[in-house]
């Protein structure tokens, strides 16, 4: 089981995801991570979608055959587990997107405003202690202005997620230490998930991304599949062919696709440098917009929906990728009780054992338990850490944490003071918590009621997405909803879906009767 996991391995490009398909054929998508036999199962029952380059463990489970050819794009597990990435053709990468938005209502799709193989002339605004910040720009606007349709038909119909365009350039990734100020030209090699505060990795080693290969400016050539000596065509003069380990089980057709698109988009990459302002005088400015790149964040809904997908193939116990989702050591042991025990007793949510888990990988009472407050803009924050005052087994978990006595309390209207608590219940699944804040005295200061997606209390914090539109309870005991306008304009921007966005005000109307 543990064979669904791995990392990105190569993309694509428009041209390479092209060769050899017809036009109304499905997209090839390559996919990796805890949620590939789920999503190979949707993907594959809807027709939208060809899954390639499958791992053996895939062709095991689903007793078939996976064509080993070019991919229209790539899908991995994002490092926390929170969701996946995917980079790659933007009409692939658009349709993969739109479908993997029905698996639950409160699984949330954003476009990246500085994808995968994206190249620029960056400003270096900080130096820190391995590498440097750089300043960037916004790929997208670069990337519609390239392709009409693309916001109609592809990536660019999602929105972009809410971060600031910069990187993170290591300074193994230069040829000499950069200082702040320094205007250079780099790239994105690895692409970070808006809502992890991560910084995408750059490189001033230029990459394309194909099928099968990836084609390296300046690099020099390495082994190959056997069959890729047969192929009629070279790369671009000054690239050179870095071929995946999966490119031994192509046929020549598709080696040959993968290498035309590759070599394509590499002749493309050239031509837009050899007219381009220099960094010094560009900076900051897209020269190239990569892949088009998204992330998909499933919230609690959409992983019970996903362990739907994937029982439909094999053996899944309730709440399979809500475990996973959690640690490394709760993966495997997900893995462990469905080698053993294939028959595990319940299907759905409701037999989520919340208990069980809990009791084994945390949070329990006295652990440090941090509050993560997703955006719908893709952003994460923290709201700090408290200690766990109770777990009960039905699902609830209080965690109290101490104020700073700095600021003000959000639509309350009422200053932090020294020695203030606020006391926060969550219960896995609910739409909605309260925080009550206290004085040092013990009197209350009021009622806080975020709505928001499904709770999820995993091991080391509670995460959840905020839906915008909130209640309050006064001291004096008046009730109040608010921000309704904050989610009005989150359905207007693409962040919130219309159906996610009625249940929100359903649940605050709700919890406002209820007070």
């Amino acid at each position: 089981m543990s064979g669904e996991g791995g990392e990105i391995g190569s993309g694509d490009s428009d041209a390479a995801s092209d060769a050899g398909r017809g036009e109304t054929d499905p997209a090839g998508v390559r996919v990796r991570g805890i949620y590939t036999t789920a999503l190979t199962h949707l993907l594959a029952a809807d027709g939208e979608a060809t899954v390639v380059q499958a791992s053996p463990p895939i062709r095991e489970r689903f007793d078939a055959s996976f064509p080993v050819e070019p991919a229209g794009a790539s899908m991995w597990t994002t490092d926390d587990r929170q969701g996946v990435g995917l980079a790659g053709e933007s009409a692939a990468v658009g349709t993969v997107a739109r479908r993997l938005l029905d698996v639950g209502r409160d699984a949330l799709a954003w476009r990246d405003p500085t994808p995968r193989g994206a190249a620029y002339a960056g400003e270096v605004t900080e130096t820190l202690g391995s590498g440097a910040v750089v300043e960037l720009a916004d790929a997208t606007e670069a990337s519609a202005a390239e392709n009409e349709s693309d916001e109609e038909n592809g990536a660019g119909g999602l929105p972009v997620a809410g971060r600031d365009p910069e990187g993170f350039l290591p300074y193994s990734a230069t040829v000499s230490r950069v200082t702040e100020g320094d205007r250079l030209r780099v790239q994105v090699a690895e692409a970070s998930a808006p809502w992890t505060g991560g910084r995408p990795v750059l490189d001033t080693t230029l990459v394309v991304h194909g099928a099968l290969l990836d084609l390296v400016r300046g690099g020099t050539a390495a082994g190959g599949p056997e069959l890729a000596d047969l192929l009629p065509t070279d790369p671009p003069e000054g690239w050179a062919a870095d071929w995946a380990p999966v490119a031994e089980d192509a046929d020549l057709d598709a080696l040959g696709a993968a290498l035309e698109g590759a070599s394509a988009r590499a002749a493309a990459l050239d031509d837009a440098f050899a007219g381009a302002t220099a960094p010094d005088e560009a900076a900051p400015a897209c020269y190239w917009p990569g892949e088009a790149t998204a992330w998909m964040r499933f919230g609690r809904e959409a992983r019970f929906g996903l362990d739907d997908q994937r029982r439909a193939v094999t053996a899944t116990m309730p709440g399979h990728h809500r475990v996973k989702a959690g640690t490394e050591r709760a993966s495997a042991a997900v893995d462990f009780v469905e080698a053993v025990c294939p028959d595990a007793a319940g299907e759905g949510e409701a037999d989520f054992p919340f208990d069980a888990t809990t009791r084994q990988f945390g949070p329990n009472e006295g652990d440090s338990l941090g509050i993560e407050h997703g955006k719908p803009d893709g952003r994460s924050f923290s709201l700090g850490t408290g200690e766990v005052t109770r777990r009960d087994p039905d699902g609830t978990v209080v965690v109290e944490r101490e104020m700073s006595g700095r600021g003000t309390y959000d639509a309350l209207g009422v200053d932090q003071q020294a020695g203030d608590v606020a006391v926060t219940k969550f219960t896995e699944g609910k739409w909605w918590y309260p925080t009550v804040y206290r004085g040092a005295d013990g009197e209350k200061r009021g009622t806080y009621v975020n709505v928001c997606t499904p709770v999820e209390v995993f091991p080391d914090a509670v995460r959840y997405v905020d839906l915008h539109v909130d209640v309050v309870a006064h001291a004096d005991g008046a009730v109040e909803r608010v921000d309704d306008d904050e989610l009005d304009e989150a359905v207007a921007a693409g962040q919130v879906p219309p159906e996610l966005a009625e249940r929100a005000r359903e649940v605050a109307g709700a919890v406002a009767n209820a007070l």
